[in-house]
């Protein structure tokens, strides 16, 4: 049974009739470029080939009807304009968020019923979140035929999360599951939300590593390496450490504290890094993308110090079986979750084998392996019609 297959029989099950529409939006890897977005830096990821499903169909008044098979079964209701933030269930904020940005432009939005699943590693940082809000924006909109770009609602996946659930992310995850295009991974400017798609050759896979690390101090420490980044780009009078040289930054190295020369050096360092990718992607050079992404994880293990030992662990030992035919690095956050390597097909099953036996050897945990492909974005095809 395929997936649309599946969530078609939940819903009958659930509502009594078929659905409207399905939907779907992908989740996200990051490639390069991690703790830019925020600084108005450039970052570089694809859309994966997991993500959220829903199916849904119209109603006449204002209740949202959910059942989500993913969420322990559950189920919940609310109504449209009688927005409360919801303790029990709090996989459904993000379809209130979502919904109530969206009503901003469309106020006489109504109701639905819905069905979710998704097939998203939970806490891997591979962001279901954005992956659920993007899902959920195309469904309204494909239910009433509104008009809505993949920016737009970008921007709304990003508002939800900021003011309605209470998470300070920045706008990557939710722009690449609304635009990106399969078969390429994307590098986006985070201060315009101008974007470059990138190929990735047929002969690569994208192989994401769950270090199953659980990911502590994320919150504490994210916000701390903000206020960080924010405070040497206050003594230099720019707006973001992205108006900042490395030139400038060595010029003043005296007069900053250790931590935040750091911290500026890896976001100032990494941004050049994040543009130099795309120039490696278009002409295939995974020599220079595979030291490109070597800097990139030292970087974040020394100078943003964001790594544990064992993704330091995950990213040798990979490392040691692609050389410069892949590239491998920590992706997301940080302080847990994922590694992402891109390699040759041809290198995947030995790469399995020695991260199943060296990795619980070294550190006494089982990493889950992911291969996946550069999937398309909920609202892409729209914008290329």
């Amino acid at each position: 049974m395929t997936h649309e297959q599946q969530i078609n029989t939940l819903f009958n099950q659930r509502y009594q009739h078929q659905p409207d529409v399905i939907c779907y939006a992908p989740a996200r890897v990051n490639i390069i470029g991690d703790h830019t977005d925020y600084n108005d830096g450039f970052v570089f990821p694809a859309a994966i080939d997991c993500g959220t499903t829903i199916a849904a169909s119209k109603r006449d008044d204002q209740l949202v009807k959910v059942y989500s098979h993913d969420f322990g079964q559950s189920s919940t209701e609310f109504v449209l304009n009688q927005f409360s933030f919801d303790t029990e269930h709090m996989w459904c904020n993000y379809i209130k968020g979502s919904v109530q940005a969206l009503m901003e432009k469309y106020p006489n939005l109504r109701g639905a019923n819905l069905v979710v699943t998704g097939n998203v590693a939970q806490g891997a940082g591979l962001s279901s979140s954005a992956s659920f809000e993007m899902a959920i924006l195309k469904t309204f909109t494909s239910l009433y035929q509104l008009e809505l770009d993949g920016k737009t609602a970008a921007k709304m996946g990003q508002q939800a999360e900021n003011d309605y659930v209470g998470c300070n992310c920045g706008i990557m995850d939710q722009l690449i599951s609304a635009m990106g295009k399969k078969g390429h991974a994307m590098l986006l400017d985070c201060r315009d939300l101008t974007f470059e798609d990138a190929p990735i050759s047929d002969e690569l896979s994208l192989v994401i590593i769950n270090s199953n690390v659980k990911r502590g101090l994320v919150d504490s420490e994210y916000n701390l390496r903000r206020e960080q980044c924010e405070q040497v780009a206050k003594h230099f009078g720019c707006k973001a450490l992205r108006d900042v040289t490395l030139a400038q930054l060595e010029s003043e190295k005296a007069q900053l504290p250790d931590v935040q020369y750091k911290r500026a050096k890896h976001v100032i360092t990494e941004n050049a890094r994040t543009v130099a990718a795309l120039t490696a992607f278009k002409s295939s050079d995974m020599s220079t993308l595979s030291q490109l992404m070597a800097e990139s994880h030292q970087s974040l293990r020394d100078d943003f110090e964001v790594t544990t030992v064992e993704m330091d662990g995950l990213v040798e030992i990979i490392s040691e079986q692609i050389g410069n035919q892949g590239g491998v690095r920590m992706t997301g956050g940080g302080f847990g979750g994922c590694v992402v390597a891109l390699m040759p097909k041809t290198l995947i099953k030995q790469v399995t084998e020695h991260v199943n036996i060296q990795y619980p050897e070294r550190f006494g945990l089982t990493a889950d392996i992911y291969i996946c492909h550069a999937s398309q974005g909920a609202f892409r095809q729209i914008e290329e019609a």
